[in-house]
């Protein structure tokens, strides 16, 4: 009976946050290490990666990856064609998490998912941060406009022809916002770059 009360109060602090706790969080709410592993035993609990747990009463994730990404490495921006992906302006299916990490942060250590990182600097990294609320998670994205000028200056690295897609499929959307797209390739310094492609849209 006791392990059963045990385990609704360790429940009852998951769900207080969200049905997800890192095993530090988990430790400063009280929650013992063989608690959690005995919840894991149990099937109340999922181990989303190393060290990130959910309850498994809750319904499924529609993003895991990012989702994951996100709790696992907070400082991280989601970006580039995992961006694109979320703001439906690609074709392309990212079999890797596109992350974007200020220049000088420590690299994370992920078992999974998969994490493709990008070092951005300065006001390249700081502007046209946009946050979501996936699966209950707050999760850091790039804007459309602002990930469009990224796909633009990292085009030697994820293709032009991906970009130019990204451009003609935003230009459809009905929040077609081409003065905020000229200023984030003026941040990006892809101005030049962009331009032709979005006055032949225009």
């Amino acid at each position: 009976m006791k392990s059963r009360d045990n385990f609704e109060k360790a429940k009852k602090t998951f769900r207080s946050n969200g049905g997800v706790l890192r095993m530090n969080e988990a430790l400063q709410a009280g929650i013992h290490r063989r608690m959690l592993y005995s919840m894991l035993e149990a099937g109340l609990i999922e181990q989303l990666t190393r060290g990130l747990y959910r309850l498994t009463d809750l319904p499924p994730l529609g993003n895991p990856d990012i989702v994951s990404v996100s709790l696992k490495v907070p400082s991280s921006v989601i970006c580039l064609i995992s961006a694109l992906s979320y703001h439906e302006i690609t074709t392309q299916i990212p079999h890797e998490v596109y992350v974007a990490l200020e220049r000088g942060t420590e690299p994370p250590r992920l078992d999974h998912p998969p994490v493709r990182i990008f070092w951005f600097s300065g006001q390249a990294f700081t502007i046209g941060i946009q946050t979501y609320k996936i699966d209950g998670v707050p999760v850091r994205i790039y804007s459309p406009e602002k990930t469009i000028a990224d796909c633009f200056k990292y085009r030697n690295k994820i293709g032009l022809d991906t970009a130019i897609e990204a451009l003609k499929l935003y230009r459809g959307k009905k929040h077609f916002k081409a003065d905020d797209l000229v200023k984030f390739a003026r941040a990006c310094r892809v101005e030049k770059v962009i331009r032709p492609y979005l006055e032949a849209l225009l």
